[in-house]
């Protein structure tokens, strides 16, 4: 499923693209869940108050506050690289401006569906190629899309109400959900994920340093290495530096 935000201060062109994607999801079998925001500020909002992020920003350019670029930027500078823009615009003057936060496409108003739709099966098309770099949890409420990269842990937590319960603490915030240890590591086996303790699963970018039998992650997380794991731990952690460093 794709999470698709759209973003315009005009409740129609909002409803124009909704439909088209409902026309869309029927005809290509792709599951979409949209949110619509009225302005820049909203969708900013969103991602500040730290909720699900989405996979593609369907953005007008031309709105009351803060528009469509700069929006972009903010998201930008929020440390939001993964999401994909798609600017909607009756203004073809921008279309340099939108080059700097980096746009999927940029479509002119009034657009005709087939164009639209032409243009969304392309991206889709990528989101498959990239799929490797995407790990989907499943949580409490709703299933979240996370990017590898940015994970930095995935730990069993303890709960007293849910079973299997794991702890993903990523470069933007901590998300719980549904799952064994076992299953993840053997998911990510093939990149660059390491697991040091029974229930602790690293992500080899973010180790920070070894403190005694702990690894510090960049974010300042310490977590302990199962007592027959510390040597092979702190190998391959000084292996992957020494690769990455060449």
């Amino acid at each position: 499923m794709y999470r698709i935000a759209i973003c315009d201060d005009d409740e129609k062109e909002r409803d124009k693209v909704r439909n088209m994607l409902v026309t869309l999801s029927v005809k290509s079998g792709n599951e979409f869940e949209v949110a619509e925001f009225a302005s820049g500020e909203q969708l900013i909002a969103h991602y500040e108050r730290e909720e699900a992020p989405f996979h593609i920003l369907i953005l007008d350019i031309e709105m009351k506050g803060i528009n469509g670029i700069d929006t972009a930027r903010t998201l930008r500078k929020m440390k939001r690289h993964h999401e994909q823009i798609i600017y909607l615009t009756s203004y073809a003057e921008y279309m340099m401006d939108s080059f700097d936060v980096i746009t999927f496409q940029y479509l002119m108003k009034p657009m005709e569906p087939e164009v639209f739709e032409s243009k969304m099966l392309k991206l889709f098309r990528y989101f498959e190629e990239r799929d490797q770099n995407l790990l989907i949890i499943k949580s409490a409420y709703e299933d979240i899309v996370l990017q590898t990269d940015d994970i930095i842990a995935i730990e069993a937590a303890k709960s007293l109400t849910v079973k299997s319960q794991l702890k993903f603490t990523t470069i933007h915030a901590v998300y719980y959900g549904r799952g064994l240890i076992s299953h993840y590591a053997t998911a990510l086996k093939n990149s660059k994920f390491l697991q040091i303790h029974r229930s602790i699963l690293i992500n080899l970018l973010h180790v920070h340093k070894f403190s005694g039998s702990n690894v510090v992650m960049t974010n300042g997380l310490e977590l302990p290495i199962g007592r027959s794991k510390v040597k092979e731990v702190k190998d391959v952690c000084t292996k992957f530096m020494v690769m990455r460093a060449e």
